[in-house]
């Protein structure tokens, strides 16, 4: 099979590249915040503290010629302090308000730890992620063309934290699990650090022929409409959602017994955006079901609902995922 690549392509696999530089033994992160990019989606990452997300981030942005915009969630946020608010000015005497935008108002937006913030600020991020505008002081304003959220948060356990409602969390087009490195990217890491600490790399400079611009990551989300998906690939989408559903289907899987509640139509349209960002990654023009099983796990394990009995068995999101790629066949 004959794999074609263009310009495009070229610049966003030079992206790849770049913050994988800067990210040492997290490339399924790196890659998926790029599919996330393509899919005009927000992610969201899980994992402990340290294991690189605010770093993950942080890279992607100064790999591009994009604005960056962090906000720290603390329980005494407010949600004006994300979308901005009226400030009281005197010009030549007379008193007006302006609005100051937040850091929302950027091309990437860093919520971090977004679960260290209680709901209603939270919820000023909702209509940024699903609309692109922002509604302050009586007026909508239209968000950059390029925009994406970027959330990290710490596992639910943890001391502080407030569970992200599931409205917010269906909003999410994907949600990452970041673990730790193994011992080969452990020593990675490590002399990594030591070489920015000694000023031979410098991790806020990166390779000009590596940065790339906004431009680049608009024409491939544009590129991908062009990407086939057949009726037999449309049909295993189909299917793969609609068992969550209709999970008395499969009487003879476990997956009926753990899902409480199914994914809803957004995980369909997210799984067909991000299979298709998949296979123009891999310089294809048509998604296979390798694309489909590739961005699953990311795209529909935090939409499940699982029930108590899964719960109080333990049972993870990607044991669920695992057992439904073993019972919905391909091509039925």
């Amino acid at each position: 099979m004959e794999v074609r690549v263009n310009s495009s392509q070229k610049a966003v696999s030079s992206l790849y590249t770049a913050v994988c530089k800067s990210v040492v033994g997290q490339d399924h992160v790196v890659k998926s915040l790029i599919i996330a990019l393509l899919t005009r989606g927000h992610v969201l990452l899980e994992g402990l503290p340290g294991t690189a997300k605010t770093r993950s981030i942080k890279a992607l942005a100064e790999s591009m010629q994009a604005s960056f915009g962090r906000v720290q969630f603390t329980p005494d946020l407010l949600p004006s302090d994300v979308t901005g608010s009226e400030v009281y000015r005197e010009i030549a005497g007379k008193p007006q308000l302006d609005f100051q935008p937040g850091p929302i108002f950027n091309n990437l937006v860093l919520a971090d730890e977004i679960n260290r913030a209680p709901a209603k600020v939270q919820a000023a991020l909702l209509e940024a992620m699903a609309e692109g505008t922002v509604t302050a002081a009586g007026y909508t304003r239209k968000l950059p063309d390029l925009f994406m959220v970027l959330a990290t948060q710490n596992p639910v356990d943890q001391e502080g934290t407030y569970p992200l409602p599931e409205a917010q969390m269906d909003r999410f087009t994907l949600k990452i699990n970041v673990v730790y490195p193994d011992r080969a990217a452990e020593l990675a890491i490590i002399k990594l650090v030591r070489q920015e600490e000694s000023c031979t790399v410098n991790v806020n400079q990166t390779d000009t022929a590596l940065v790339i611009s906004p431009a680049d990551i608009i024409t491939g989300q544009q590129e991908l409409a062009d990407i086939y998906v057949s009726p037999v690939m449309e049909n295993y989408i189909v299917d793969l959602i609609m068992a969550t559903r209709n999970v008395e289907i499969y009487g003879n899987a476990q997956f009926p017994d753990w899902i409480e509640v199914g994914a809803s139509p957004r995980a369909s349209i997210a799984l067909d955006r991000c299979a298709r960002a998949h296979a123009w990654l891999d310089g294809r023009d048509f998604v296979c079901p390798d694309d489909v099983r590739a961005v699953l796990h990311s795209v529909l394990g935090h939409r499940l609902m699982l029930s108590y009995s899964a719960a109080a068995s333990g049972i993870k999101p990607k044991q669920v995922v695992d057992d439904l790629l073993k019972y919905v066949p391909f091509g039925q």
